[in-house]
């Protein structure tokens, strides 16, 4: 699914209304039938609904969905924040058809005074501004915007929360952004969705398809997109009947050091667990024992060393090489790293300890062989970069990072990003906050490195790979909730995952 700016999708808009063709003031009414049809499949009539309005279209959206809610039994307040001394034409056609209807109370709300008391049995819908402000709320907009927020009832944004903006939040007001336990927006998420900071004010958010034309959306160029299951099942590489482990790649993980043997059991196991025909794992010679017992699947290259990863193996027999899971950062391991860059020309797959020392060597960076996959969390790409103010920066950052580098770049968190050489960028919503734990890293390493050495091209990997990990991790939290999850439990489920992906297919 392509994300687009506000602007774009005002393009998609107007387009629709052209060519579909549709009168504006229907595609309201329709934006709006999806917002009535959500709250009464999730909220009881016997809720007191306040509607909250702008003079835009996002408050006619409001007005339209109060009448719609009021025509199915819901005792429906509308409150008109007079922020202009006229409405655009849509809200003003369904401001006249709500007072037609005669059942809902209009109230015109001229300063803080005016405001009302809302319990907790109530719901707030917030129709005062959508996806195309561009300046921090101020004066009356911001000062209602602060009573909703104090307000004990559930707190619905429609389309998006009022004073959020639609990417770029740096110049922003946290105080004068309305706090949403549910957004429900319309065709597409916004970007500033995914970013962690927002969570507290978009809450859950709910894509509600209005029938936009997917000709214009086609058109339209955008680095940004959303990883979804479909997309994923397509890109699938099917298994044939008489294919043998030959076929399904020979992957070598570098891992593990004294005191660490547990990354590389995690992260061997998940390769297999994706589909790995044969798994190598190097480890020093105080892991053989563990390996052997804990993974009798994977077959054992040793280092020379005891305690650390001291020796690059060789690497022509193997389809893909995925490293740094519990390496340390001692100088022979460095030395070590070093020496595999200037030996494989072909992508690998780049975690943990070893993004660490690309950290603190950035000569080695210029190392990396084209279409490498790196897989740091916001610390680790930190360290790799330079400290960031806020997600989309960050964001920004990664795809200059991929793009000067000629990597794929995983940015791993609550909505996992993949950049591209290109400058595309792929947002993954899957997922759940039992998977921040130690060792899901490692896991997700296993898996990406497993698909590169299958056959699939890095981006396909990395993509692939993120998705599965998060589903995975969502069917195991089904098993053992959320705070219970460890990382072993993905690796178990990722079995399941791609049954579900199976039946997208």
């Amino acid at each position: 699914m392509k994300l687009l700016r506000a602007e774009q999708v005002k393009d998609v808009d107007g387009y629709t209304i052209e060519h579909e063709p549709i009168h504006s003031i229907n595609l309201m009414e329709r934006a709006a039938g999806r917002i009535t049809s959500w709250v009464t499949r999730h909220f009881s009539p016997n809720r007191r609904i306040y509607v909250f309005a702008g003079p835009g279209n996002n408050g006619g959206d409001g007005l339209a969905v109060a009448r719609q809610l009021s025509n199915k039994g819901y005792i429906v307040e509308v409150y008109l924040v007079k922020l202009s001394s006229r409405l655009s034409p849509d809200a003003t056609v369904n401001l006249e058809r709500l007072r037609q209807g005669g059942k809902v109370r209009v109230s015109t709300i001229e300063k803080v005074g005016d405001l009302p008391d809302i319990g907790g049995n109530g719901l707030i819908l917030d129709g005062l501004f959508g996806s195309g402000l561009n300046r921090p709320l101020e004066g009356l907009p911001a000062e209602v915007v602060q009573h909703l927020n104090r307000c004990h009832a559930v707190r619905i944004a429609i389309d998006m929360p009022s004073g959020l903006f639609g990417e770029d939040n740096s110049s922003n007001h946290d105080q004068a952004i309305f706090r949403a336990d549910y957004t429900l927006t319309f065709q597409f998420p916004n970007l500033s969705f995914f970013f962690p900071e927002h969570e507290d004010m978009v809450g859950q958010w709910h894509i509600m398809p209005i029938g936009l034309m997917q000709e214009k959306i086609d058109q339209i160029e955008t680095p940004y997109n959303l990883i979804t299951s479909k997309e994923v099942s397509h890109k699938m590489i099917p298994r044939k009947r008489f294919a043998h482990k030959g076929h399904f790649g020979h992957v070598l993980i570098i891992t593990g050091s004294y005191g660490k043997m547990g990354a590389a059991v995690l992260t061997s196991k998940a390769a297999l667990r994706t589909g790995s025909g044969l798994v190598t794992t190097h480890v020093p010679r105080l892991g053989y024992q563990i390996m052997q017992t804990a993974l009798p699947e994977a077959m054992i290259s040793l280092d020379l060393s005891d305690i650390i990863f001291s020796q690059v193996p060789g690497l022509k027999s193997f389809s893909a090489v995925g490293l740094g899971p519990g390496l340390g950062t001692k100088e022979n391991t460095r030395t070590a790293v070093d020496t595999l860059l200037e030996r494989e020309n072909r992508p690998v797959v780049i975690d943990a300890d070893a993004l660490n020392i690309l950290s603190s060597n950035p000569g080695m960076l210029e190392k990396l062989p084209a279409g490498s996959i790196l897989t740091p969390h916001p610390l680790e790409f930190e360290r790799l970069t330079r400290p960031v103010n806020n997600h989309y920066e960050r964001i920004e950052l990664q795809r200059q990072f991929a793009r000067d580098h000629n990597v794929y770049l995983v940015l791993k968190g609550g909505n996992t990003t993949v950049a591209c050489p290109d400058g595309r960028l792929f947002f993954n919503a899957g997922g759940n906050p039992g998977m921040a734990t130690g060792g899901s890293g490692d896991v997700l390493t296993g898996m990406i490195t497993s698909l590169l050495g299958q056959g699939y091209s890095p981006e396909d990997a990395a993509i692939i790979g993120v998705h599965v990990h998060a589903l995975a991790g969502d069917r195991a939290s089904e098993t053992w909730g959320r705070q219970a999850l460890m990382a072993s439990d993905i690796i178990d489920s990722i079995g399941k995952a791609f049954k579900c992906l199976s039946n997208e297919a």
